[in-house]
């Protein structure tokens, strides 16, 4: 199983401690997040990391060189400017083995997700394009699915209520909790080409008939340290 490791944000929202460090550096209980996502990547199976850089990228590196997780980890710099979710997935394409699903991590996240589970999921629902967890909680953001899977996004902020397709059953409303299993078969369907986030191809292919399906972890620790405060929160939860 390989697996993405996405390090490359510029942290603007928590500046001024990003200006010196990588928000992947960050140390939450004394462990870089980078250290913390990997280590439960590699439990989950992950036989090989991927992680792309950017801002601080040099730090990262040189990190990654320096500790060994126990699998080969590669690094996907990118030049010029990050390019999100969507362009690090064909920034990296050649890393990839292609040979399984992947999973797609984002490095700020302390979550104790079961991964493994997730994966399993994934691979018993008979190739879906994309596997999403997803869990209740307040958020102006979130997915709409079906019975048959990504309807759909609201954005509260911008009154959007986004629809691809014909609703089959029941819609549901679940803010995206920053983990994805992910079909290598994705590679061949992404035209999209610069900075732009995965979650647009999903929303695309999902109203040319792909399945992306939700994976709930309700009741999971999630925190997206993407902020003080809730860097100080995590930090918080790991200490008790």
């Amino acid at each position: 199983m390989d697996a993405l490791i996405l390090a490359a944000g510029l942290g603007t929202r928590l500046r001024p401690l990003t200006d010196h460090t990588p928000k992947a550096l960050i140390d939450v209980g004394g462990v870089p997040m980078l250290a913390r996502v990997a280590r439960r990547l590699v439990e989950a199976g992950a036989d090989r990391l991927i992680v792309n850089t950017h801002h601080l990228g040099e730090q990262v590196a040189r990190y990654v060189a320096e500790h060994d997780f126990g699998v080969e980890t590669v690094i996907s710099h990118e030049e010029g400017a990050p390019l999100e979710t969507g362009g690090a997935l064909v920034a990296a394409e050649a890393l990839f083995r292609k040979d399984a699903p992947f999973i797609l991590h984002n490095a700020d996240i302390l979550t104790d997700l079961p991964l493994g589970d997730m994966y399993a999921a994934h691979l018993a629902a008979g190739d879906p394009l994309a596997t999403l967890a997803v869990l209740q909680r307040p958020s102006t953001r979130s997915f709409l699915f079906d019975d048959e899977g990504l309807l759909g996004r609201k954005d509260e902020t911008k009154g959007l209520d986004l629809r691809v397709r014909p609703a089959a059953g029941e819609v549901r409303a679940l803010p995206f909790a920053g983990v994805h299993v992910v079909s290598p078969r994705i590679f061949g369907l992404l035209t999209e080409r610069g900075a732009f986030s995965v979650l647009d191809p999903y929303l695309r292919l999902a109203g040319a008939g792909e399945r992306v399906l939700p994976f709930r972890v309700d009741g999971s620790l999630w925190l997206d340290i993407g902020r003080p405060e809730q860097l100080e929160a995590a930090r918080r939860a790991v200490s008790v």
